[in-house]
């Protein structure tokens, strides 16, 4: 019933439910791509996604490097990650493997460790089947059906997904026409998208982070229905949606994702703070300056602190508190603390914020105070800080916006980075900020000596 009022909607033709019969009727034969079709360069393979494939097919089972290494490795791109799919059972395994951990309600996988290099060994997944449990909406709760391998394809999402590398034979088994999609730059889900979509709504988010990272052009029929069957990612648990957006602030094209978010209407209920700070120039400047540098150090290869990465999304939140509280009568320093506690508490509900990050983010919001108190030891005391670095960076994204003077943020450079003896004279320089604004009306002097500013009153 729901189907059919979708496409009615959407002005699309019914067609016959995808039992497992892949795009174009049974797909129960791939394509197979030698070494020199594909063009794979075995130099890019993980030497322990050999040895896992290696340890399987010596064992007598089928093994595969599948997913987004594949097509990583097809587009000439060094994988981050490495996932297996194979014909042995979890518990098969597990057995072959030391550091071998079985994982997963839903659909369960083995994680193989080697030091601290992780693969996810997946059994091939059979048939979609009605007895599968599922939601008031469809989305499969619980399904662990073992198939072969042109039902596991089926099952994977889009067709540049649902291709398998065999490092041995150096051969690409291709079940749905991945491989001209890739030469398309065509993203385009396999089988119906309403239903698809409907199994599982976390796959409309993976939609847009493949489209912008990828830089490929989603399917007319694959972005049909998301507008409609937005919603139903409202009723996917908070923890797994947390994931999909961590995945796509950190896929190194965080704003792309993020405008590609909004151009489908994918951004309500994940993360509509944004709509209001994008419409803030101070907040816009902010977060694009934010997405920017966190883009910037993934594709360097350098590490992104998700509590960074959020603390900065959700400052001028924190800043619109900040100033009610204060305007409320509260000083500085607690108006601040209560205004992220108002935050937090908001934010861990909708987003299921893990409690390191939010322990993370709220000590980068309370350092920021203490980088405008430029005299006597607390410069000092706040180089000890274990959260220093990430709350420098935060002070500096902070002047590139123009939210505060750029003088403190050079101060600060040159604070960290100087020596004993620099350090002492910076402290003598009185802060710019004191002689900006008007001039304050003075009292007549007296006779005598006058007393000296306080401290104090210098910090304020």
């Amino acid at each position: 019933m729901i189907k059919k009022f979708i496409r009615k909607i959407l002005g699309v033709k019914s067609k016959p439910e995808n039992n497992g019969s892949g795009v174009n009727g049974a797909n129960h034969k791939p394509t197979v791509l030698s070494a020199k079709e594909h063009g794979i360069d075995p130099k890019l393979l993980s030497s322990n996604a050999i040895r896992v494939t290696q340890t399987l097919q010596e064992n007598g089972f089928k093994a595969f490097v599948v997913g987004g290494a594949v097509r990583d490795l097809l587009l000439g791109v060094k994988p981050k990650d490495f996932d297996i799919a194979t014909n042995a059972t979890p518990e098969q395994v597990k057995r072959l493997f030391r550091r071998a951990f079985i994982i997963g309600r839903r659909f369960q996988i083995v994680h193989v460790m080697f030091g601290q290099d992780l693969l996810e060994v997946t059994t091939f997944r059979g048939a979609a089947t009605e007895g599968a449990l599922k939601d008031e909406h469809g989305r499969v709760l619980r399904d662990n059906t073992f198939g072969e391998q042109h039902e596991d394809a089926v099952r994977r999402d889009f067709t540049i997904n649902a291709m398998y590398y065999d490092p041995a034979s150096q051969t690409v088994l291709d079940y749905h026409g991945g491989i001209a999609d890739i030469r398309k730059k065509t993203l385009r889900i396999i089988g119906v998208p309403e239903a698809r979509y409907r199994e599982d709504p976390v796959r409309m988010l993976r939609v847009v982070r493949f489209a912008a990272k990828l830089q490929f052009t989603i399917d007319a029929a694959t972005r049909a229905p998301i507008p409609v069957m937005a919603p139903l990612i409202n009723n996917v648990p908070s923890a797994r949606v947390f994931d999909e957006m961590l995945k796509l602030l950190m896929s190194g094209h965080a704003m792309a994702c993020l405008q590609q978010l909004r151009k489908e209407g994918l951004h309500h209920g994940l993360m509509p703070l944004l709509d209001v700070v994008l419409e803030q120039p101070l907040g816009e400047k902010f977060v694009t300056l934010a997405l920017a540098n966190t883009d910037e150090r993934i594709q360097q290869g350098k590490t992104v602190s998700p509590g960074f990465l959020f603390a900065s999304l959700l400052w001028h939140q924190v800043v619109e508190k900040w100033d009610a509280y204060k305007a409320a009568g509260e000083f500085s320093i607690p108006a601040l603390h209560l205004a992220a506690d108002d935050v937090l508490n908001t934010q861990t509900d909708s987003l299921a914020l893990q409690r390191k990050i939010g322990s993370d983010m709220r000590d980068i919001w309370a350092m920021q105070p203490r980088f405008e108190k430029r005299v006597g030891k607390t410069p000092y005391k706040l180089l000890e800080n274990t959260r220093l670095r990430a709350g420098y960076d935060f002070l500096l994204l902070r002047c590139a916006s123009g939210e505060i003077e750029a003088e403190i943020g050079e101060w600060w450079t040159d604070f960290i980075n100087g020596d004993d003896i620099e350090r002492e004279r910076l402290l003598t320089i009185k802060p710019k900020q004191e002689s900006t604004g008007p001039a304050k009306k003075r009292r007549p002097r007296r006779s005598g000596p006058r007393k000296p500013d306080s401290a104090s009153k210098v910090s304020e």
